[in-house]
């Protein structure tokens, strides 16, 4: 089973989304936008962008934790991860969404709006 993208509001009334693999992790998380359309618009960037590795940034957080970034064509962050506790965690968790992303549904969770 591939994953799925859920659309959210958060608490200030922004439009996220997060990638949720078929273990039920949430293994990338979106920044907030003002519209549900420019989320979805952040969803086939992650479709477009995951296919390719080079899109992925990993990085290691000043207090030795890992994580990563996935980028799109013009450098723009369009999804970061979880804190992992090791480098191959961290590079599994972009295998994940490698995975994950390409044919993964999208699920709104949003009131109508």
């Amino acid at each position: 089973m591939a994953g799925k993208f859920e659309i959210y509001t958060d608490k200030a009334g922004e439009y996220r989304f997060r990638l949720v693999a078929s273990n039920g992790q949430t293994v990338l998380s979106s920044e907030g936008y003002t519209t549900k359309a420019a989320a979805a618009n952040g969803i086939e960037s992650v479709k477009k962008n995951a296919e390719d590795k080079a899109m992925f940034i990993p990085l290691t957080t000043e207090g030795g934790k890992f994580r990563f970034n996935l980028k799109a064509r013009n450098n723009q962050v369009i999804g970061v991860s979880q804190l992992y506790s090791s480098a191959a965690a961290r590079d599994n968790g972009i295998d994940a969404v490698a995975r994950a992303a390409k044919d993964a549904e999208v699920v709104d969770l949003t009131a109508a709006s």
